[in-house]
């Protein structure tokens, strides 16, 4: 089995092909879809680099999977799927939670909270065959509600749940995370695994300006994992955790990630100018509402 990594440096997101040389099947875990806060313009150019890769090398693609909606970037999996039309989205079951929140947050009225969006809604455990690749979901839950992990043979990917053993762990601090149930998560699904097992990561932050690192290992986390290693305790773990979250500024891509995310990588519909929009919630002092309430007198 051989594994094709796309890095997109804007977000530090690591997408991954995954594809067996000899059938030619293949699956893509974590595509990214470009975006400009500043000026709202969406481009595919990272997506397009995935689908190039698929076309030379004659590939299948059976699947696009998504470890998570992710709160950093948009995913590209409406792109290549209209490019590869007999491609399946897939997700977490848990998926349905995060929309419960998010579109009571957002307040879309419209959205569906059934998960039907996507085409595959893994169960914990589910396995499951895409042509010849083999692959078990992992469920790995504290980053988000939803968070799962693909395993293939001997490889794990891991999303934002685990990382790089000199960067750590993903952040729980989003709606429903919980830094206790990333440490069961991580100390009883994924370091049960043979130490040889290679984990492939979902971001590289690249701490200390070091050169990009995407791949370790279930035993060089164990021993090294600056956040969590296998010695550590459920109490250190999540005191460090919930300490480091109240430092952490919301992603920058959080408020559009989410909303196209939770219906697998969708944009919203042009309205009647022809134009689509995102919604961003406001988030108003009290103080500055005195001041807008006095200036209307």
């Amino acid at each position: 089995m051989n594994i094709k990594e796309f890095y997109h440096r804007q977000t530090y997101t690591l997408t991954y092909l995954v594809y067996d040389p000899i059938t030619k099947d293949a699956i893509a875990i974590d595509p990214v879809l470009d975006f400009d806060p500043a000026s709202g313009k969406i481009s595919d150019e990272s997506a397009q680099k995935v689908a190039s890769f698929i076309r030379n090398d004659k590939l299948k693609l059976h699947a696009i999977l998504e470890t998570h909606a992710h709160a950093d970037h948009l995913s590209g999996s409406q792109v290549l799927k209209s490019l590869f039309p007999q491609a399946k989205t897939g997700i977490g079951e848990k998926i349905r939670d995060v929309q419960v929140i998010f579109k009571k947050y957002f307040n879309l009225q419209d959205l569906a909270t059934d998960g039907h969006q996507f085409d595959f809604l893994f169960k914990d455990y589910q396995e499951i065959d895409f042509g010849t690749i083999q692959l078990k979901v992992i469920p790995s839950p504290g980053h988000t509600p939803a968070d799962v992990s693909y395993l293939i043979n001997n490889n794990i990917f891991t999303g934002d749940s685990l990382f790089m053993p000199d960067y750590g762990t993903g952040r729980c601090d989003f709606p429903k995370g919980s830094a206790k149930e990333l440490y069961h998560s991580i100390t009883k699904n994924l370091y049960s695994l043979p130490d040889d097992t290679n984990v492939f990561v979902g971001h590289d932050y690249q701490p200390g300006g070091r050169e990009l690192k995407f791949k370790t290992t279930i035993g060089e986390s164990k021993r090294h994992n600056i956040q969590l290693k296998s010695i550590t305790s459920e109490e250190e773990f999540v005191s460090f955790r919930n300490n480091r979250d109240t430092t952490l500024e919301a992603p920058k891509l959080l408020l559009p990630s989410i909303q196209v995310n939770i219906q697998a990588g969708r944009i919203p519909e042009p309205e009647n100018n022809g134009m689509a929009y995102l919604k961003i919630p406001l988030i108003i002092s009290s103080a500055t509402l005195k001041l807008m309430s006095a200036e209307k007198i």
